[in-house]
């Protein structure tokens, strides 16, 4: 198996981007719901699917035995592929319901739908932001759901992710004052690594 090595430039052109397109989505987020949004400093590595559940584990290091739900949605375009992935801990879902207008999540339909919205609303601002400074164009994929109240371990490598390693950038998003908490994975699929590379290149020339 190829094993991939970003520069220290390349790391940091992939940073400052994806830190753009992530604060456009936190920005759309925190207008819609007319809250604050916190991130993170965005993480890039290369990993393969039990590499990510240690890595979520040891940021949230009290969310590893604790229920979480997941989202993802694939995107392709200008040769790179891959998914975007929101992981939610700690959430609380009549907390989102609330700031969502939906009322009060009454089940687990009402619960997934919830999760499908805000995955929407962050993954698509995120990836178009991102696109756009790549200068090309992702088209989506449609969301879809990961795993429900099951643990970070088995929503990652329970789900036959179809890659041994992958390039990814993952960001911490949480909205002051309520109890919603979320992690953004853009995962990168093997292949389109290079690619990838060649563009940040680009950027970096």
């Amino acid at each position: 198996m190829r094993q991939y090595l970003l520069t220290e430039e390349q790391r940091d052109c992939l940073q400052e981007i994806t830190n753009v397109a992530m604060g456009q989505a936190g920005d759309r987020l925190a207008r819609l719901l007319d809250v604050f949004v916190v991130l993170s400093i965005p993480q890039v590595s290369v990993l393969n699917p039990t590499d990510i559940s240690m890595t979520l584990q040891s940021i949230n290091p009290d969310s590893g035995d604790r229920l979480i739900h997941g989202v993802c949605q694939g995107f392709i375009g200008g040769g790179i592929a891959g998914e975007a992935m929101l992981i939610f801990h700690g959430t609380d879902f009549n907390d989102l319901a609330s700031l969502l207008k939906y009322g009060k999540a009454q089940d687990e339909e009402a619960e997934n739908e919830l999760l499908m919205d805000t995955a929407n609303v962050l993954n698509g601002a995120c990836l178009r932001g991102l696109a756009e400074q790549l200068d090309t164009h992702f088209s989506f994929g449609p969301p879809m759901l990961l795993g429900h109240h099951c643990n970070i371990h088995d929503l990652l490598v329970g789900n036959s992710m179809k890659w041994k390693q992958a390039l990814v950038v993952e960001i911490n998003y949480a909205i002051e004052n309520h109890q919603i908490n979320c992690d953004l994975l853009l995962v990168i699929a093997e292949h389109s690594i290079a690619g990838l590379l060649q563009k940040l290149d680009y950027l970096l020339d």
